[in-house]
Formats: C-alpha cells, sequence, structure tokens
C-alpha cells in the first residue's frame, strides 16, 4: 500500500509516480514527449519545474547550473564527464537529499551540475537537466515510442522484476548486451560485417565512426550536413544521410536509419571499448525497447498491426 506520499510504509526510498499512471508500488509509466528526437518528461526539482531529458549515454543525474544557484558546498571533481560527442571539463558535483519526477522520489541522489544553456536555447525548452545510468539502472525501463511513455518496474540485484506481472505486450524477441561501465554495447550487423555500436537514447541522429571500413562505408548514403553542438557547447560540422542493411539477428534488422558520420575516438578511450557506431533514435522509433541493466539484456515488444 502507497501512502500519501507515494512511499511504500515497508520501503520508504520507494519511488512512486501519483501523476503518472501507478501500475502497482514497483512499476509506473511516465508519459514523454519527442523534441528534435529527445526523450523529455516533465519534472519538478528543488521546488522548480522543468524538463528533463532521458538519456541512456550519460552516466548520472546531471542537473542544469543555469538554473540552480549554490547555496550549499561543492566541490569539483577531478575526472572528467565523456558525452558521445566530446568532454564535459570540470564538473560540479552535488548530493541531493530529494529528488522528484511528476512526484516520483529518489532519496539521497548524487549529481553533476554543468552549464546546459547551450541545449536549453538551442531546444527552445526549460531544461532542469538529464537523466542517466545511475538513475535508471535500478530499473527495468520499457522505452515505448509508439506509445510516447517510459515504464519503469523495479529489480533485485540479478535484474529480476518484482513484479510478476507488468506489460500486456508481447516480448517477441531478445538479445544480449554488454555493460562496459555505463555504456550499453551490442553486437550489430551492417550487411555482413560484425560491429560494435553503443545504445543511447541521448542520440538525435545514429552514430558511425568515420574510420570505420570501407566494407561498411559502402552502405552510408550522405546527403546533407549538420552542425552539432555536444554537451559542452562545442560545435562541430558532420556529414548526414541514411545507413542501410542494419540488424542485430536474422530476425531484427530496421529500414534506412538516420546516421551521421562522427570521429568516436575520444569516448572509445574514455570508456575502454572501441566502438563503431551508436544507435539512438532511428533504433527506438524502430523497436519498442525494453532494458534490463543487471541481466544484460534487451528485449523486445510487439507493434500493433495498425497503427492509428
Amino acid at each position: 500500500m502507497l501512502s500519501a506520499h507515494g512511499f511504500s510504509a515497508k520501503n520508504p526510498k520507494l519511488i512512486s509516480f501519483p501523476k503518472a499512471e501507478i501500475l502497482s508500488e514497483h512499476t509506473t509509466r511516465i508519459p514523454f514527449k519527442l523534441i528534435d528526437n529527445l526523450i523529455v518528461i516533465e519534472a519538478e526539482l528543488l521546488d522548480k519545474k522543468g524538463n528533463f531529458i532521458i538519456d541512456t549515454g550519460s552516466e548520472t543525474l546531471i542537473l542544469n547550473k543555469a538554473h540552480f544557484e549554490i547555496h550549499q558546498p561543492y566541490y569539483q571533481k577531478s575526472k572528467q564527464k565523456f558525452g558521445i560527442n566530446d568532454r564535459i571539463d570540470n564538473p560540479l558535483e552535488k548530493r541531493l537529499r530529494e529528488f522528484m519526477i511528476s512526484n516520483l522520489t529518489i532519496t539521497n541522489q548524487q549529481s553533476d551540475v554543468i552549464d546546459l544553456s547551450h541545449i536549453e536555447k538551442s531546444k527552445k525548452i526549460h531544461l532542469l537537466g538529464i537523466i542517466g545510468f545511475d538513475i535508471l539502472k535500478d530499473y527495468e525501463v520499457f522505452i515505448d515510442m509508439y506509445l510516447n511513455q517510459i515504464t519503469l518496474s523495479r529489480v533485485d540485484s540479478k535484474g529480476e522484476k518484482l513484479d510478476s506481472r507488468v506489460y500486456l505486450e508481447t516480448i517477441i524477441d531478445t538479445i544480449a548486451f554488454k555493460l562496459k561501465k555505463h555504456t550499453i554495447v551490442v553486437e550489430t550487423y551492417i550487411n555482413k560485417q560484425k560491429l560494435k555500436f553503443g545504445l543511447d537514447t541521448g542520440a538525435e541522429y545514429n552514430q558511425l565512426n568515420k574510420r570505420i571500413s570501407k566494407d561498411v562505408l559502402k552502405y552510408f548514403y550522405p546527403s546533407k550536413r549538420l552542425m552539432l553542438v555536444g554537451a559542452s557547447g562545442k560545435k562541430i560540422e558532420v556529414l548526414a544521410g541514411k545507413l542501410y542493411r542494419v540488424k542485430l539477428s536474422d530476425k531484427i534488422y530496421f529500414a534506412p536509419m538516420e546516421t551521421m558520420l562522427t570521429n568516436l575516438n575520444q569516448m572509445n578511450e574514455a570508456f575502454g571499448t572501441l566502438l563503431d557506431g551508436v544507435l539512438g533514435y532511428e533504433f527506438f522509433r524502430q523497436q519498442r525497447t525494453i532494458i534490463n541493466y543487471k541481466k544484460e539484456k534487451l528485449y523486445f515488444v510487439e507493434f500493433p498491426l495498425n497503427k492509428q
């Protein structure tokens, strides 16, 4: 039974969403909106209301320094934060006593504080921050682009859902992935070439390492140039087009996907793994996907025959 504050009497740290659809004390669904192919949920934090981006490519909870005045001691972290496109130098860190997303409450959450005002301006949204791996890892995460909602179901240390029944939808396939630090790495095939791709909800386009072999590049058809703004505000120009013949298995394959050529060397150095590319919005648009971090598995959910 949930209390008036959305906590379980047995577990005062349990998460709930009174304003969203609560399926049980362990599972809830949150509606989201797509802004330039980014998953954005409405949120409330420290008496401020705004938006958070759901980003599996981010390691931590990131707060937008533009909206949070520093009232208590912070310290500068010695390590650097790496994003898909660039490096974020010298983030500040803060431990929050309480964090709320549509009345979801997470206690004792560690966060990085970074100036995200350039993203806020480019997307024309009131952006409070970015929700990453540190929060998502304790849940089975169902990202549903068909219904524009994300379902979070709490799991135990082995990845078993605390709710035995969660989904009405049919799971039609599954694949394993490797977790490299906080990065989901999946074996991906372009035609017959076996590659390693990272899976990132914060990637508006798929990304292909521009130093990849010619046998792969021949399936990339460029059509335009884009100006890309990374998390640190740095701008780079990239070549964009469509990538063909992408599949995860003989049964899980994709229509041509919007993709850009970029240099992934910096990220590969940071995470100690060699990625050939990144799968982002275009992946989730074509596959209703469940992520289980503890089991290191992806599950794929059937689409209805007729989308209204």
